[in-house]
């Protein structure tokens, strides 16, 4: 596996020469060690991203498409090692990676290698003896940072859209979970990307993070990740006002009216908050019940939370692993304390397995939470397998309580009342809404928030939009205009 910095086309070690070592979260043992980028490291792939734009970015549209085709297909060949190499670096089950996450990334690059011709300009109708058209033109040089939780996914999600639109690209991922990306790049290299359109600097968000969102030639700085952290990179792309995309936490509610069908509900909800252990910012982590199915749902619930398999990430029959690192377990686990505090009850799980193969991972048992909707574990994002379940008696106050956080990623709810569904979908304050159904993602759909969950959208013809800048062009085609000051 790479463990250098990807830049120019080469893997290179820092400039520093430090590394991090990378944790399997299953036992907590070491993977391998990683380059970790500085301000130097930062400043060469910026520069060789710089040097790069003019022919990537004029190379025709079709072009930058086949070989965004041609990786995507690389990605196909390569799913097993893929996947695998993703369940090792982060903990998500091996038949999430290799059935979700791995032909996701491919389809991703895959939509956007056929977008990259399909940006067209405008033609602005005008007064007479003038002709106005919009051409849509690449930022240039754009930073990207990634989480730890959908490392390669995520990737695709940023990179396609970007080199699609004509952008080059200088990515930070998570210093926690750097090793897909890293391989990602290596394919790119393969199926014949040009040097310097693509550079990897895997680093500390608190170094090459910042640094990238403050360089003065970094046209634009899309992130995904904490709201805190996100507020800091706002404020560290000041220095040039480059654009900013922000991708961020979310409090998902996931409402269960007494019509909804309660086998679909149920499955469904679980999958909201338990797939990938919770760490999903869109995750369905505030679970309303209408009080007269209230008891019926919870009981199924329960029930089939305390079923899901816990083990290795690499057993196929694994259904929930460990959480990326033993730092965001233990918080993890915080909010359990935090809830009893504020008068709330732990009805399952609230601790790690008992089970000593588990013991030196960073494993969380699913947790259900009884919690009022104004309690910390109500209005902050926990990030793990752990929900907070809230009832209600009308519409109205299931709305109320839904638009009750200062988060709006995604929602939904489960009704067979079709005029209710499309009303939420109205006026939930939220990027997303699922109606019988939760965190469907798709290339062609727009994703992202509204409040503290950001601003921007990845995925669809949103995200091409997001990488490209509107230059209006006037042309006279009046030779006998007459002249604004006569003699």
């Amino acid at each position: 596996m790479q463990d250098q910095l990807f830049i120019n086309g080469r893997f290179v070690d820092a400039e520093s020469g430090e590394t991090l070592a990378t944790l399997n979260p299953h036992d907590n043992s070491v993977i391998a060690e990683v380059a970790m980028a500085g301000k130097a490291d930062v400043d060469k792939a910026v520069k060789a991203a710089q040097a790069a734009f003019p022919k990537w970015s004029r190379m025709a549209a079709m072009e930058r498409g086949h070989l965004l085709l041609k990786l995507s297909d690389a990605i196909d060949a390569n799913r097993q090692e893929l996947a695998e190499l993703e369940s090792i670096d982060t903990g998500h089950p091996l038949r999430d990676t290799l059935g979700l996450d791995a032909p996701r990334t491919a389809v991703t690059f895959r939509y956007f290698g056929g977008m990259a011709d399909k940006l067209e300009g405008t033609v602005i109708p005008v007064e007479e003896g003038f002709l106005n058209y919009m051409l849509r033109e690449p930022v240039g040089v754009v930073g990207q940072v990634v989480p730890w939780n959908f490392p390669l996914m995520f990737t695709s999600w940023k990179m396609g859209p970007a080199l699609a639109a004509g952008n080059c690209v200088v990515l930070k991922p998570a210093e926690l979970t750097p090793l897909t990306t890293l391989r990602i790049a290596e394919l790119m290299a393969e199926v014949g990307f040009p040097e310097g359109v693509v550079n990897i600097v895997p680093g500390l968000g608190s170094v090459a993070g910042q640094y990238l969102a403050e360089h003065s030639d970094v046209g634009k700085i899309a992130f995904t990740g904490s709201t805190a952290t996100g507020k800091r990179i706002v404020q560290a792309s000041s220095e040039n006002l480059k654009k900013v995309q922000l991708e961020l936490g979310g409090k998902g509610a996931n409402i269960v009216f007494n019509d909804a069908n309660l086998d679909a509900a149920v499955n469904g909800s679980a999958f909201a908050i338990f797939h990938n252990q919770g760490q999903a910012c869109i995750a369905g982590s505030r679970l309303l019940l209408h009080e007269a199915i209230a008891d019926e749902f919870l009981d199924r619930f329960l029930k089939l939370a305390a079923s899901i398999r816990l083990g290795n990430p690499l057993d196929l029959q694994t259904e929930m692993g460990p959480l990326t690192s033993r730092m965001h377990r233990d918080r993890v686990l915080s909010y359990c304390d935090v809830a009893r505090a504020e008068g709330g009850r732990v009805l399952l799980g609230g601790k790690a397995p008992d089970n000593a193969e588990l013991a030196e991972g960073c494993y969380v048992l699913p947790t259900v939470v009884k919690a009022s909707p104004l309690d910390r574990v109500s209005q902050e994002e926990v990030f793990g397998p752990f929900v907070s379940i809230t009832t209600f008696r009308s519409d109205e106050e299931a709305l109320a309580i839904a638009n009750g956080t200062q988060y709006g990623l995604g929602g939904g709810l489960w009704t067979r009342d079709l005029q209710r569904a499309h009303k939420f979908a109205r006026d939930m304050k939220s990027g997303m809404v699922w109606i019988n159904c939760y965190k469907r993602v798709n290339p062609g759909s727009p994703f992202g928030g509204v409040g503290l969950s950001g601003y921007g959208r990845e995925m669809g013809f949103e995200a091409m939009r997001e990488y490209t800048q509107v230059k209006s062009v006037w042309v006279n085609i009046d030779a006998d205009m007459r002249p604004y000051y006569s003699r």
